[in-house]
């Protein structure tokens, strides 16, 4: 009797100690939070995994993956993750440099001679580690219309980053890019003689039984159980078409699930391991997570972290070093965040771009195991994004509205139209269609621009494709005749194309 008192005793402080790890918010207001964050930010679905100490807290599916068949998120539902693909191709270069089939400090020319960056000093002095922690020299985004959504093909992308100008100089400035993340992805074929989509099936997704995950966004559409994708317009929830950047796979193509996805950070914390198999050395993920460059205040990534490794935001918080990564894409929005102190991995993916749920939530989840007071993240942050927004509907409208004046462009409709040229893009075409400008891009053929006039030689830009955005376009003219026109979009380069 005594013995068995004994056990049963064993067995309730077990389980008492083990109810205790589990914060107050986890066990207790997860759901809430989550579903009203869902109805705040207009999300209409997502997927949630807490792991602490090698075991799965949390893996959750809210909300629905379209509105139209009001199909539940669970688990195993695929979502697009974005840029968190980079910390897959990060991971993949070290697990080489780790088997000595390459190095960090290779020159990228060593791998890739026909590189021909528009900066020859550059070209010459770039390494594998710069185009893994964003010092090549780009700033922030710098390229991305050369590249999102265009109809170049991969072993094209190379050439057409060629183009892209060179604002820094090598290793002194942070600039995302997910132009050095696609050359990155090229020298994995060149140093393995498989495709970076083969190399990621073969020595991450199958060893890890990440059996849903697919490499390219041409399998997403026949994928069951996957998400709709859904930005929000005019306070609006709207279904979007899929997104295929795969002519960039490297920097952004990969989907995947929570549960999927709990195995890869598992891996990760339990340094290369799964199971008793050591999928990748502990040495290339300690690699990927050692700090590269600071990341300036001034920066529009500070709020992601301090620093940069390779393929992860890195930074500190109450003391615990946070590894982690976001994505975007059409659609989505996802945050994978590591904080390997506490043995603690978070995985976050929702089916709209126009949220900060995937942090809020993230972040309230580390707290929560932190000790940290409450805070309610989803409404600070929703408070910030709605005077973002207004801010954006408030200059939106002034543009609108000046349309609306009816101001006349200094020339005829006639005098815009014609082919032109861009050195760096290639062709563009501005004709007239139901008595207005309108845009063509050769490399982006289900693309067309509306260009209303704002009076004189600036006319309005409205993108077909509304994750493009809206924008002015200057045309310039030189004694009554149209010499070019600037283009502007997400990408903060200014394209200028000459008129043939």
């Amino acid at each position: 009797m005594r013995a068995l008192t004994a056990v049963l005793i064993f067995f309730l402080t077990v389980n008492a100690v083990e109810a205790q790890e589990i914060p107050t918010f986890v066990k207790d207001s997860l759901d809430i939070y989550i579903n009203n964050g869902l109805k705040d930010w207009q999300v209409p679905g997502l997927a949630v995994c807490i792991i602490k100490d090698g075991k799965i807290v949390v893996m959750k599916g809210y909300g629905v993956k379209d509105l139209d068949t009001k199909e539940k998120v669970d688990e195993n539902t695929l979502f697009m993750i974005g840029s968190n693909t980079k910390s897959f191709t990060a991971i993949a270069v070290a697990m080489l440099d780790a088997e000595k089939k390459l190095s960090f400090n290779d020159k990228v020319t060593k791998w890739i001679p026909e590189l021909k960056l528009e900066n020859q000093n550059t070209t010459e002095q770039l390494i594998i580690r710069d185009l893994l922690c964003h010092r090549t020299g780009f700033t922030n985004f710098e390229g991305d219309f050369l590249i999102w959504g265009t109809d170049i093909p991969r072993d094209k992308m190379v050439e057409r980053i060629s183009h892209i100008k060179i604002v820094y100089p090598v290793r002194t400035t942070f600039g995302y890019s997910s132009s050095a993340f696609i050359i990155a992805g090229e020298i994995i074929p060149r140093a393995t003689g498989l495709s970076w989509e083969d190399f990621m099936k073969e020595k991450i997704f199958i060893p890890l039984g990440m059996k849903r995950s697919l490499t390219l966004h041409k399998d997403f559409p026949d994928a069951i159980n996957k998400c709709e994708p859904y930005t929000i317009i005019n306070d609006s929830l709207m279904k979007i078409p899929y997104c295929n950047i795969d002519n960039m796979a490297p920097a952004g193509t990969i989907s995947s699930s929570v549960n999927d996805l709990s195995k890869w950070v598992m891996m990760l914390l339990n340094k290369g391991k799964s199971g008793n198999h050591q999928i990748v050395p502990s040495e290339a993920i300690e690699e990927t997570w050692t700090p590269q460059l600071i990341i300036p205040d001034t920066n529009g990534f500070r709020f992601m972290g301090s620093s940069y490794g390779l393929g992860w935001f890195l930074d500190e918080y109450q003391n615990k070093k946070i590894v982690a990564h976001v994505g975007w894409l059409d659609g989505f929005y996802t945050s994978v965040t590591l904080v390997p102190g506490e043995n603690l991995g978070i995985i976050v993916l929702t089916n709209t771009d126009q949220n900060s749920l995937y942090l809020s939530l993230k972040k309230q989840i580390i707290d929560a195991y932190l000790g940290q007071p409450y805070k309610n993240y989803s409404h600070l942050d929703l408070d910030s994004f709605k005077i973002q927004k207004s801010a954006e509907t408030k200059k939106n409208k002034l543009y609108k509205d000046s349309i609306e004046l009816g101001f006349s462009p200094s020339l005829p409709l006639e005098a815009y139209a014609g082919e032109y040229f861009s050195p760096q893009y290639g062709d563009l075409k501005v004709f007239i269609e139901d008595g207005e400008l309108r845009m063509k891009f050769a490399h982006h053929p289900a693309l067309y621009v509306k260009l209303r006039s704002l009076g004189g030689n600036r006319f309005y830009a409205t993108f077909s494709d509304l994750e493009f955005g809206s924008y002015i376009f200057p045309f310039v003219t030189e004694r009554g005749k149209v010499k070019s026109v600037v283009i502007h979009s997400f990408d903060p380069e200014v394209y200028e194309f000459s008129k043939k």
